[in-house]
């Protein structure tokens, strides 16, 4: 039996990823970030977005792929991790799509250069290869707890 799910198609690099849409509460344009010091590379710092403070976290760089300059097609996804919300820097946000999660394979080893460990499958569609990320994965705990550590630095300065 067919099971449909929706993702939202991205750009890195030039390579089309997606995300399951349920793990994206918004897509928003670029705006300023407020930089946090003494903190991972990846992490580029904070917006506030609907009176939080969202973390900000560049995802080419969290994947260790090549950085590129940002654009105006550049943009934010708002997504949901480990409870918290956090922003993802990506090249452009370009559709949303129906896959049928059959087509969805095993990832390889490694795809595009991004590791198997952030990655749940990939997809073939009719004109490309649609990567698609775990976003459970992106972080590992001890990321994890640094960035609601940021979270919770910011929030006490604002106190």
């Amino acid at each position: 039996m067919e099971k449909i799910t929706k993702y939202i198609v991205f750009k890195l690099n030039n390579q089309s990823y997606g995300v399951n849409v349920q793990q994206i509460r918004s897509i928003e344009r670029l705006q300023k970030i407020t930089e946090v010091p003494r903190t991972s590379p990846f992490i580029k710092g904070v917006i506030y977005y609907q009176g939080e403070t969202v973390p900000v976290l560049d995802l080419k760089e969290r994947l260790q792929l090549p950085e590129t300059e940002t654009t105006e097609h550049s943009r934010f996804l708002i997504v949901m991790m480990d409870d918290m919300q956090v922003g993802l820097i990506v090249d452009a946000a370009t559709e949303v799509i129906d896959i049928d999660e059959q087509i969805i394979e095993a990832p390889p080893q490694i795809i595009g250069g991004v590791e198997d460990v952030f990655l749940q499958g990939v997809a073939k569609l009719e004109k490309d290869l649609l990567i698609i990320l775990d976003l459970k994965r992106v972080l590992d705990l001890s990321e994890t707890t640094e960035v609601k550590e940021v979270i919770q630095e910011i929030e006490q300065e604002e106190v």
